[in-house]
């Protein structure tokens, strides 16, 4: 089936932004309410397209559309072309729904920003780009997506560049997204060279009949893309410093959509993946890796909003980790990524609604007691955290919990060791959000005398409440009668699965609770009373959490030094060598030159005589040669 509209998801958010990117200060006045409503104008038309897909019989509910020949090279043919099914449904949905209301909120939160204008043009930007990640029909479509994302995610991270670690932090969220892209264009050139497609429906159909050796060179590159964009192990160092971006930007790219589109590759690659063993292995690792080292991180950080980023490289760690699970774990990877949306894109607003409320401060050990002063942040918030947390009937407790009970189920000694991960990261999960909760929101003032905590405004919290809504009901109805499997079904074949049960889903559910119980009662007990100024006197392993885990001194160490040495070499290399050699030739053409000169006399009679000399020598070897 096709259609004419799709194009409109992505041109509408497009023309918005470069229409505020053109005008420039015209626009200042108005520019944030065009943007805003170019945003939910894509939302609208995104609503429209899924309840006419829940018309369709589930086999006929993907809609495409042409729009134009892209490349033709001999049988080779790519066009510009989108593809709405399921899956892409499910992300159009999340990206424009909460990014409507990040809009909204920005809204208030920028009001005295100079440049509020240029800010929601990167906005609409980023949403363009990401819907045509998520629209696009084949691998190369998807690339050009992708590389908007990062685009704009750079433009966002480093809006305020006048401040050089701002300016750092984007650079490096770029650089490290660079590293991941390069594997996403290795794994299109395999594509194109083993299967002579890099469309979806062509990857799909040729997969079966591939090496295993291609598909898994492919899948690992695909993987590293997944990395480099989603901040999973060892791709993950840049996601804390990119919270140097306004918080709306933390919420938006960072919570609820960019990070989340290496679980997208993944999942759209499924039939690459399941044909290839060891590549979904190595996602199951990357995945049990992640979410415990970003757990580990988030129990030693005091700013509000790194907590969170490592809460939130956590949380994708679990989605991971479930698309390499097979058909039934990449549903309830979709799953969990649409619940954290809702509940972490909330916390992150909530963050910002903190922020505003106490004059920019991010040191949760200078908040204390808020709760009383902000209670409308802090009762969306708090729904929030029972979400990640994995309390029921929020929403996290039922996609994390298909999640943990998938991965005890995986089979064997496999099955044990992540499954036991994928417990032990709730369990960590549950003290550092409650540390925060604490730190926050609980206990006594530790701010300054000139802080004075207020509530903001309703056109912040008023996104936060609807926020906190989809943290309360959104797992439920896409888990009630098993709703969302079934939906994503005829994309990733989720029904069709066979799995050893290892433990009982009551078992599972037990000891998931069990462990939230006991990450909450450690929390509450080491975190009653909070010191304003961080101890210096910790454990070794606490100084290492507060390093990211020396994450950055590892790159720093293996990546950086070294290579600042072999760019050093090549430069003195090339001056030396390669410039040097040039510079020989020309000092010897100088040289020779100077030499010749000398038998430039201006004398007749000495031209006559090397012209009479020269013909004797002429002559000579005639003579010579014809003797």
């Amino acid at each position: 089936m096709t259609s004419s509209l799709l194009v409109y998801l992505i041109a509408i958010p497009l023309a918005s932004s470069a229409l505020l990117m053109l005008l420039g200060r015209k626009a200042d006045k108005w520019g944030h309410v065009l943007g805003t409503l170019a945003s939910a104008s894509s939302f609208a038309l995104g609503a429209s397209l899924f309840f006419q897909m829940l018309g369709r019989p589930a086999e006929e509910r993907a809609v495409t559309q042409k729009i134009f020949e892209w490349i033709h090279v001999g049988s080779f043919q790519v066009d510009a072309g989108l593809l709405l099914d399921q899956l892409s449904m499910s992300f159009v949905l999340l990206i424009t729904g909460v990014g409507t209301l990040i809009h909204i909120y920005s809204i208030a939160y920028m009001s005295h920003d100079h440049d509020r204008r240029r800010f929601f043009a990167f906005l609409n930007l980023f949403i363009a780009a990401m819907l045509l990640l998520v629209l696009g029909d084949s691998y190369l479509n998807l690339y050009v997506g992708w590389e908007g994302v990062g685009l704009a995610s750079y433009l966002l991270i480093g809006f305020w560049n006048q401040k050089p670690e701002y300016a750092t932090a984007a650079k490096k969220a770029f650089v490290a997204n660079r590293v991941g892209d390069l594997g996403l264009s290795l794994a299109i050139m395999i594509a194109f060279a083993t299967m002579g497609t890099v469309t979806f429906a062509g990857v799909k159909e040729h997969a079966p009949h591939v090496s295993t050796s291609a598909l898994t060179a492919m899948g690992i590159m695909l993987l590293l893309a997944a990395t480099g964009k989603s901040a999973q192990f060892p791709l993950q160092s840049w996601l804390g410093d990119a919270m140097a971006g306004p918080t709306p930007v933390s919420a938006l790219i960072h919570a609820a959509t960019m990070v989340t589109a290496g679980v997208y590759l993944i999942t759209r690659s499924n039939f690459v993946f399941d044909n290839a063993p060891t590549a979904q292995l190595l996602v199951v690792i990357v995945g049990a890796i992640t979410l415990l080292f970003g757990a580990l991180i988030g129990t030693a950080k005091d700013d509000i909003k790194k907590a969170l980023a490592a809460s939130t490289m956590s949380q994708i760690g679990y989605m991971i980790l479930a698309s390499g699970l097979g058909p039934v774990g990449y549903a309830f990877a979709i799953m969990h990524l649409l619940t954290h949306g809702f509940f972490k894109a909330g916390m992150f607003l909530g963050a910002g609604s903190v922020m505003h409320g106490m004059n920019d401060e991010v040191n949760m050990r200078r908040y204390g007691g808020l709760g009383k002063y902000m209670p409308i942040t802090a009762i969306t918030f708090g729904l929030g955290y029972l979400a990640i947390i994995g309390v029921p009937p929020f929403a996290g407790f039922y996609s994390k919990d298909k999640i943990i009970e998938t991965a005890f189920n995986a089979g064997g000694t496999r099955g044990w060791i992540i499954g036991i991960a994928a417990l032990l990261g709730a369990l960590i999960t549950s003290f550092y959000m409650t540390r925060v909760i604490m730190m926050t929101f609980v206990g006594n003032k530790r701010w300054s005398e000139h802080a004075h905590p207020h509530e903001s405004p309703f056109l912040m919290w008023g996104p936060m409440a609807l926020l906190a809504i989809g943290s309360v009901a959104s797992g439920f109805i896409l888990s009630s009668g098993n709703r969302f499997v079934t939906w994503l079904e005829p994309v990733v074949n989720s029904g069709h699965h066979e799995h050893e049960e290892l433990l009982q889903p009551v078992v599972v559910t037990s000891l998931a609770l069990a462990a939230v119980v006991i990450g909450v009662s450690i929390a509450i007990l080491k975190y009653r009373a909070v010191p304003a100024i961080a101890p210096e006197e910790v454990s070794v392993l606490t100084k290492i959490a507060r390093r990211d885990l020396l994450q950055d001194d590892v790159n720093e160490a293996l990546l950086m030094r070294p290579g600042q040495r072999l760019t050093n070499f090549l430069v003195r290399f090339d001056y030396g060598a390669i410039d040097g050699l040039v510079r020989s030739v020309g000092r010897t053409v100088t040289s020779a030159s100077r030499e010749m000169r000398l038998t430039q006399t201006g004398y007749v009679r000495s031209y006559a005589f090397w012209i009479v000399l020269g013909a004797l020598a002429l002559l000579l070897s005639i003579f010579v040669v014809t003797l």
